[in-house]
């Protein structure tokens, strides 16, 4: 009898300890809340993309109202970061451009990763030739000069938001490539996956719905890092007049204006604030990815 209530007593302990378990998702989220840097980064994150959300009700400007009237004026209660050259509202545009920088940051990531994930996953499963192939087209691209390569298209395409989303894509998908298919390397002679070939399922089955899933943690630190690359990338391009095309605002081509000394000794509303928006994104951006990867390392105890 004390043989069955010491079992008894033991089956109770074990469903109590997994019945207030916690999945690593949730172990994770609170390894997250913990750190100050990476939920500072996730605030400015949801400020500004509520900016760009809600737009049109936090200005009463419209975005391209030129009033020539109004060239250059400073910093007022009525134009609170002054007026541009053709006397369009700064902060209006401003908070615009916010919708513009944080869309080509995110599609240009989301095309590289779905470019790297797929190739990567493939060639990590597969082996063989196929990876070989996969593996030299990422050599051969991680030679291109991106910036060079980005300068090249856009000027034979033109200034274009979507021209200028592809190619960022398109040029930015070995890293996480490397990276997918080195996690699929250490997956795919694990025992789910094994099992998987025992069911008979294919190798796309496996692919798309066992091996990838379990690759998202560093896929979703990268896509986290690589905003924040998509959009100093942006800057960089629109600064040099290959990027978001006038009178579409971004905060690059609101830095364009710094390329006149008048203006950058004269006019400071006119880049300080863009360059302060792009400092802060970026900022936020690699906070939270930092403390991402932390929270979803498991040999960090926090």
């Amino acid at each position: 009898m004390s043989v069955i209530n010491e079992a008894t007593d033991k089956k109770a302990i074990l469903n109590k300890k997994n019945s207030s378990g916690i999945s690593p998702w949730q172990i994770a989220v609170k390894k997250l809340k913990k750190n100050k840097l990476a939920m500072f980064g996730l605030f400015i994150l949801g400020v500004l993309a509520l900016a760009a959300i809600f737009a049109p009700l936090i200005t009463s400007y419209d975005r391209d109202l030129i009033n020539m009237a109004k060239i250059y004026e400073a910093p007022s209660f009525n134009h609170w970061l002054g007026t541009d050259e053709l006397g369009r509202d700064v902060y209006t545009r401003l908070v615009y451009g916010t919708r513009i920088s944080l869309s080509v940051g995110i599609v240009s990531t989301a095309v590289s990763v779905i470019i790297g994930v797929i190739l990567g996953a493939v060639g990590g499963y597969l082996g063989g030739i196929v990876d070989a192939i996969i593996m030299r087209i990422v050599d051969i691209f991680m030679c291109f000069p991106f910036y060079l390569i980005a300068i090249v298209v856009a000027g034979i395409f033109g200034p274009s938001l979507l021209i200028l989303m592809a190619i960022m894509g398109i040029l930015s998908w070995p890293k996480i490539a490397r990276i997918v298919r080195a996690e699929v390397l250490t997956l795919k002679h694990r025992e789910f996956v094994e099992a998987s070939r025992a069911l008979g399922l294919n190798s796309r089955k496996i692919i798309f719905k066992h091996i990838i899933p379990n690759t998202m943690a560093p896929i979703i630190v990268y896509a986290t890092l690589g905003i924040a690359q998509g959009i100093l990338s942006e800057a960089g391009l629109s600064y040099l007049g290959l990027g978001v095309k006038q009178p579409i605002p971004s905060w690059g081509n609101m830095l364009s204006a710094a390329q006149n000394f008048s203006v950058l000794v004269s006019q400071w509303w006119l880049w300080i604030p863009p360059g302060i928006m792009v400092l802060f994104t970026v900022l936020s951006i690699n906070f939270f990815g930092d403390g991402l990867r932390d929270a979803l390392d498991p040999k960090i105890i926090q």
